[in-house]
């Protein structure tokens, strides 16, 4: 690997050390098949170009990196100080450091980027998504540079990246649109006026932009003003730009967007549907594709629809085109995402296509390697996007912290991981907390959904909170296996929150005899001495135990019986559980089979000498506790902690940055209202008081960093 360094009037303090790494992109069969014919079938085989620079980092930067290694191009990486040992960074030919932590002054600072090609003699540059991918004066900069940018042309970018401009492109290429006020919102006061006009409810959105950023939904006038108070402030911190629009809001409406792709010889292409309606926040956890609610004629209709905007623009390269659907299969035009999309690897699954590869060999000005006719759909894939966050609260609010233990679930078939982090990388609070994007195949939907689970289930992240149980739960609920789902699905089926998997009678007992079995077994292995017969075991080994579990706020009795690799598990006398399993318990998965019944894996995430065990059981992580009978009885002598008083004091639900404090110590504050606005991976939440009360002490400011839990005040 080559490091190279921007000249210091620009940059300084470049430093970044580490080994190359190497990863591959999961291609199914039929991928493979499908470039090697068009490899035979085309007069030349030279590379589209010898060197790309991937302005863009974590997963969707490796993904760029994997298909350009399969085409022999060479690639070069941009990172920030912070992600000097990153693996986009090290997996890179060559690597740029672009500037501090904060992306305002790395990822998005187009001087040093541009500094970087001419270093490195980049002739391309892939912007993935996000940052600069859909930002037209970088793209023109590029073009006035003869630099090839792998993506849309500048007009297209700019079209469609206005929301205002966007819809009325739409409507003139008879595309369906959502009814709405079709100019820009002057302020709170003209956005109430127009939201009574339309009626309520309305969704106020940024005209720049996406991603679910600078988004509210209002139902009445009190949310319009906050709406558009949030929603300008976001998008100018987002994307430069607080022009906001507002529309008719459709509710319970399904998510739905169409893959499109097309080249400089006239050919575009709809390349089938993504189904994207499991959302927080505006912001996609669970997709699909196909969709389980479109028929052959809707989705037909779809795909010319998208294929016509896309040609209104003279689009070329891969995009994405967004409808709502509502429930009599009325789709209206949401949004164009003029990059590649999040979820690309779902329709890569079901087409057989590298849609990466699609966009380099387009922009170095070669045809597309299909017809519509050659589109088809094969099988069915689901994504799950991993984050560090905490889906308990509000669905999934960041964390940060190091990945002390990562294994990815790539030893199933039919399961791609495309990802950017490895055990040790540092989830920062400077970027997207996304961890990777988990992939499943199958022949059909019920296949690709057990795979998955499976996925889940099998895939080891330590270190942080992650959104795995959110995951598990979505994937099992009744609702969503039947495909009954609208972007309400969260908030309808959690409408008190999300608590984790809800445990039957059964699996309460079967979950109680899992701890007694790892307890068993831990307490055997401190008693004996692997091939060393000459020292004294620690007292006779005992076959029979006798615990108390604890699970749930629920206690009960247990006697353990050791049997080779399994245990009965005897339950307050009467409920007899075998445990069977090869265990290793250095190994960070266990799969074990209760009553000899199908075997299902579980994690213990965390066990310690005074008996707490965390065990991950069909993704949600519980908290148990087994001791000894003897212990039992004597923690009737102990102290109860009394807890501290929660209402009397407001701490930060994530890691963040303060952008207001709005009192003073002395005011009085009545019950529900906003006192502090923190900002976290850009977005903007409200932090509210629980209880009436007078402010006794602020221990933050304006422009701090706050931890998860931090005080940000008392009251009294």
């Amino acid at each position: 690997m080559r490091f190279i360094k921007i000249p210091s009037r620009l940059l300084s303090g470049l430093s970044p050390s580490g080994n190359k790494l190497f990863s591959r992109l999961v291609h199914d069969s039929r991928v493979l098949q499908h470039y090697a014919q068009a490899a035979n079938k085309s007069s030349t085989n030279d590379k589209p170009f010898d060197k790309i620079l991937i302005a863009n980092r974590g997963e969707i930067a490796c993904r760029v990196m994997r298909t350009c290694r399969d085409m022999g191009i060479a690639t070069v990486a941009i990172h920030s100080e912070a992600d000097n040992n990153s693996v986009h960074t090290l997996m890179a030919d060559e690597a740029v450091c672009v500037g501090p932590a904060p992306s305002s002054q790395s990822y998005l600072n187009m001087p040093v980027i541009v500094e970087a090609i001419k270093a490195t003699g980049a002739q391309a540059v892939h912007p993935g998504y996000g940052f600069l991918s859909e930002n037209k004066e970088f793209a023109k900069f590029l073009a006035a540079n003869n630099t090839a940018f792998i993506g849309p042309g500048t007009f297209a970018i700019d079209a469609m990246g206005d929301k205002l401009k966007s819809k009325q492109i739409a409507m003139n290429a008879k595309v369906n649109t959502i009814p709405g006020f079709d100019g820009v919102v002057e302020d709170a006061d003209h956005a109430v006026k127009i939201a009574g006009e339309i009626g309520y409810p309305v969704m106020i959105k940024a005209s720049a932009g996406g991603g679910g950023k600078g988004m509210r939904i209002a139902w009445n006038e009190k949310e319009t003003r906050d709406g558009f108070r949030f929603s300008s402030q976001e998008a100018a911190s987002s994307f430069g730009d607080d022009r906001l629009l507002v529309e008719k809001f459709i509710d319970t409406p399904r998510h739905i967007e169409m893959q499109i792709i097309a080249d400089s010889f006239g050919n575009t292409l709809w390349l089938n549907e993504r189904e994207c309606s499991i959302q927080r926040r505006n912001q996609k956890v669970v997709e699909e594709a196909p969709s389980t609610f479109l028929d052959a004629n809707t989705r037909r209709a779809m795909g010319e629809q998208a294929v016509a905007l896309a040609k209104a623009v003279n689009y070329k390269s891969a995009g994405t085109v967004e409808f709502l659907v509502d429930s009599k299969k009325n789709f209206y035009f949401l949004e164009m995402n003029t990059r590649l999309q999040v979820e690309h690897p779902v329709t890569e699954y079901i087409t057989g296509l590298d849609l990466v590869r699609e966009m380099i060999m387009v922009a170095a000005g070669h045809p597309l390697s299909i017809t519509q006719e050659d589109v088809g759909i094969n099988g069915w894939a689901v994504e799950c996007r991993v984050y560090a966050e905490n889906p308990y609260k509000s669905f999934g609010l960041p964390s940060i912290g190091r990945l002390s233990r990562y294994v990815e679930p790539t030893h199933i078939p039919n399961v791609r991981v495309d990802s950017g982090v490895r055990e040790g990388s540092e989830i920062s609070m400077y970027y997207d907390p996304m961890i990777s994007k988990l992939v499943t195949y199958g022949k059909d939907r019920t296949e690709a959904l057990s795979t998955m689970c499976s996925a889940l289930d099998n895939y080891v992240i330590r270190g942080v909170t992650h959104n795995v149980p959110l995951c598990h739960e979505v994937l099992r609920h009744p609702d969503f296996i039947k495909g009954d789902i609208s972007t309400n699905f969260l908030n309808e089926v959690y409408p008190n929150g999300f608590t984790g998997k809800q445990l039957s009678g059964e699996e309460h007992k079967h979950l109680c005899a899992i701890a007694c079995a790892f307890y068993a077994r831990q307490r055997l292995m401190g008693q004996t001495f692997l091939n060393q017969t000459r020292l004294p075991q620690m007292g006779k080994v005992m076959d029979t135990l006798e615990v108390q579990v604890k699970l749930e706020e629920k206690t009960v009795t247990a006697l353990v019986k050791s049997n080779d690799n399994a245990y009965e598990v005897s339950l307050n006398g009467s409920d007899v559980i075998n445990v069977s399993s090869d265990w290793s318990l250095s190994s960070p998965t266990q799969t074990l089979s209760v009553n000899s019944g199908s075997p299902f894996t579980v994690q213990c995430v965390n066990s310690s000498a005074t008996g707490s065990y965390q065990i991950q059981f069909d993704g949600t992580v519980f908290d148990l506790e087994v001791i000894s009978l003897t212990a039992a009885n004597l923690r009737a002598h102990m102290p109860v902690k009394v807890p501290e008083d929660q209402s009397l004091v407001l701490r930060s639900p994530m890691p963040g940055t303060v952008l207001s404090v709005s009192c003073a110590v002395g005011d009085k504050v009545a019950e529900g209202q906003e006192v502090c606005v923190i900002e976290a991976m850009k977005m903007q939440n409200s932090l509210c008081v629980s209880r009436d009360g007078r402010v006794k002490s602020i221990h933050c400011k304006e422009k701090e960093s706050l931890g998860e839990g931090d005080l940000i005040l008392e009251l009294e």
